[in-house]
């Protein structure tokens, strides 16, 4: 990549892209300011949430004198995110629309419209993330000498660019970029990068950004707000009543309006129960949501899981996986869970199993597998298969143990 002169930086009136746009003049860039549309909504008064965001994403604009523009993409995240999350939820998965925006919108059709239409060198967000072209100096605005040939070495490797955790690990966001591809990664200035969130908030009080610095932060599923989720997806799919079933003694413990509005782990809202039951496994062909009587009920913990096609980010696996079939790494699949070691098996169809040091509670098909080498984030899959719980394993262990029922009983000889 030659001089970066013009950085397209992605506005969504938070405080975090507030200051990424900020520190990018700071820095020299010509800076144009982008607010994207991906979803119509409105808050329970009425008033669109979206447009509120545009305006304080202009005013800061405005503030630090750069080109302001508006692009929508709610056709593309309709097509390529929500439907998919729909299909998802209708599987008894429970997928991560956050990911998917990234990988699709942002970092997609975004990062086209900033290179190709506006005519960017790069584009910036304000992801709490680095790459290995910040510690390389990439950005910085040098002078590179032109190639002596007027082709580039049709041999000639690309060192492919990594994806490193943020110097503010209780805010790091690699989990939710761990699906974009190596071209957009490339192109891409995280400013944020050596930050923390409070000194982040300072930045934008002395800027003068008061206006985003005490907005609340945006937090959970954008599109559905503070709505109660299972009101807002029996919107969009027809209920299907089942029964919420004892995982422990099969007994019917009550009724739900549909698998899909209910994810593992959480707590199910069940008529006449003084004590909390939890969601522990689905059964989408019955109808039937299993239930265990604890939070930390054995049903919820496995340690194996199998992802689909694994998203490598610097596009190959890692060469000690290539080499030995088997690495030790990192792994969560819930950005506020901390890492866990496991390891790794990769499979000849790209996918890979992760087994995990200890079990975990509550892993989820749909969401994804993400892992981490150190603080390089190596990339994700969606994880499509689990291994059996730890309730299974004791009904199985018991079993095992226990003695004949009849020694003495006669048995037919085998059909040879």
């Amino acid at each position: 990549m030659g001089v970066v002169r013009h950085v397209v930086c992605a506005m969504s009136g938070g405080v975090d892209s507030s200051v990424s746009a900020l520190l990018l003049k700071r820095m020299g860039y010509h800076v144009t300011g982008v607010f994207m549309k991906n979803w119509d909504s409105q808050d329970e008064k009425g008033v669109c949430s979206s447009e509120r965001d545009c305006e304080d994403a202009y005013k800061v604009c405005k503030m630090l004198d750069m080109p302001f523009h508006q692009v929508s993409y709610v056709k593309e995240y309709w097509h390529e995110v929500f439907s998919n999350l729909l299909r998802e939820y209708e599987k008894g998965r429970t997928p991560n629309p956050d990911i998917m925006c990234n990988k699709h919108i942002k970092f997609k059709h975004f990062y086209q419209y900033a290179v190709n239409t506006l005519g960017a060198d790069a584009m910036a967000t304000g992801h709490y993330a680095r790459t290995s072209q910040e510690d390389e100096e990439v950005f910085q605005q040098k002078h590179v000498p032109p190639p002596r040939t007027l082709f580039r070495d049709r041999f000639e490797i690309r060192k492919p660019v990594r994806l490193y955790q943020g110097a503010d690990r209780l805010k790091d966001q690699t989990f939710f970029l761990s699906q974009i591809s190596q071209d957009a990664l490339r192109h891409t200035i995280f400013p944020l990068a050596g930050l923390t969130k409070d000194f982040v908030k300072k930045i934008a009080a002395e800027a003068g950004f008061q206006h985003v610095v005490k907005k609340k932060e945006s937090m959970g599923i954008c599109f559905i707000g503070e709505r109660d989720f299972e009101n807002f997806i029996l919107e969009y799919i027809e209920p299907k009543p089942g029964n919420f079933v004892s995982i422990d003694d099969g007994k019917i413990m009550g009724q739900h309006q549909g698998w899909f509005t209910l994810t593992l782990g959480q707590r199910a809202r069940i008529g006449g129960q003084v004590d909390p039951w939890f969601v522990v496994d689905k059964d989408t062909t019955t109808g039937d949501v299993f239930v265990g009587p604890t939070t930390n009920h054995p049903a919820l913990f496995r340690d194996t899981l199998q992802t689909d096609r694994f998203h490598w980010i610097p596009e190959d696996p890692p060469v000690e996986l290539v080499r030995t079939q088997m690495m030790e790494c990192h792994f969560r699949f819930n950005n506020r869970m901390s890492l866990t070691p496991c390891t790794v098996t990769l499979n000849l169809d790209g996918s890979v199993w992760v087994m995990l040091k200890e079990p975990i509670r509550a892993l989820t098909p749909g969401q994804f597998a993400v892992l981490y080498k150190g603080d390089e984030c190596l990339g994700s899959g969606k994880i499509i298969r689990l291994g059996p719980t730890k309730f299974t394993l004791q009904k199985g262990q018991n079993c095992m143990s226990c003695p004949p029922k009849d020694t003495n009983q006669q048995h037919p000889e085998p059909v040879s």
